[in-house]
């Protein structure tokens, strides 16, 4: 069962990786992306060091491109329910950083809700069953759309917050802290229902790592860090809740 848009996937990565190396190296509109975040200050953007998951991402999403090549890769029914959505979900991290890098924040805010959907469109399909997913299939097709799915879900929030701010949002009389403390409770949520519906503790993992460097980020309120703590500390409760499980899947879930 080979999949018939393998290339296309592949030529989607490279585009992806050219334009956010272009972004960095040039950079592209003339500042980088922590001049950007310096640049929109707002509580519920992590510490710069947080967004080193994109390495983590990259070297996944590279895994996944080069498994359908592979023997076993072309033998995997999962690889082929993606359709062109992966493919998709590139054009619109190309596109987002462009924008985003230009400041154009509302067609920012509406490429990442594209994006958003593109990735759902990848993850839902991969984690139904029949089949049981291989070892090769968790690692190379689930666990690195668990993983990017999972950071979206969390920039998705922040870029929307960007541009509220830009805009000089009023924040309906809530203070910036007291809608960073909503936020967060949103975003525990969804990591709770995503993470428990699909059995995926690598999802909800993600949203550990963003509350710690949100919390962690210098200047931040007293309350707006404890916050963020015990969040953290609910979802890597219920993350390892759901490892320990192990085997224990039930239909529809992948882990």
């Amino acid at each position: 069962m080979t999949n018939p848009y393998r290339w296309w996937n592949a030529a989607g990565l490279v585009l992806m990786l050219a334009i956010n190396a272009l972004a960095v190296w040039l950079p592209l509109g003339g500042k980088t992306t922590g001049e950007l975040s310096a640049q929109y200050p707002v509580l519920i953007t992590p510490a710069p060091y947080a967004f080193s998951i994109w390495s983590l991402i990259y070297l996944l999403l590279i895994g996944f491109v080069i498994y359908p090549f592979t023997a076993r890769g072309k033998q995997s029914p999962l690889t082929a329910r993606i359709g062109p959505w992966f493919f998709i979900s590139c054009l619109m991290n190309a596109g987002w950083i462009v924008v985003w890098h230009y400041e154009f924040l509302s067609s920012s805010v509406f490429i990442m809700f594209a994006l958003l959907l593109s990735l759902i469109a990848v993850y839902v399909p991969v984690r139904r069953q029949p089949p049981v997913p291989t070892s090769a299939d968790r690692a190379l097709v689930l666990l690195p759309f668990s993983i990017y799915l999972g950071w979206i879900s969390n920039a998705t929030i922040v870029n929307v917050t960007v541009v509220l701010h830009a805009a000089n949002w009023n924040g309906l009389g809530l203070s910036a802290e007291a809608w960073t403390i909503i936020l967060l409770a949103a975003a525990l949520l969804l990591a709770l229902a995503i993470g428990f519906f699909h059995r995926d503790p690598f999802f909800m993992l993600v949203f550990v790592w963003s509350f710690i460097a949100i919390g962690v980020k210098d200047g931040q309120p007293d309350a707006v860090m404890l916050s963020c703590f015990i969040g953290a500390g609910i979802i890597a409760a219920c993350s390892a809740y759901l490892l320990l499980r192990g085997s224990k899947k039930p239909p529809g879930a992948a882990y």
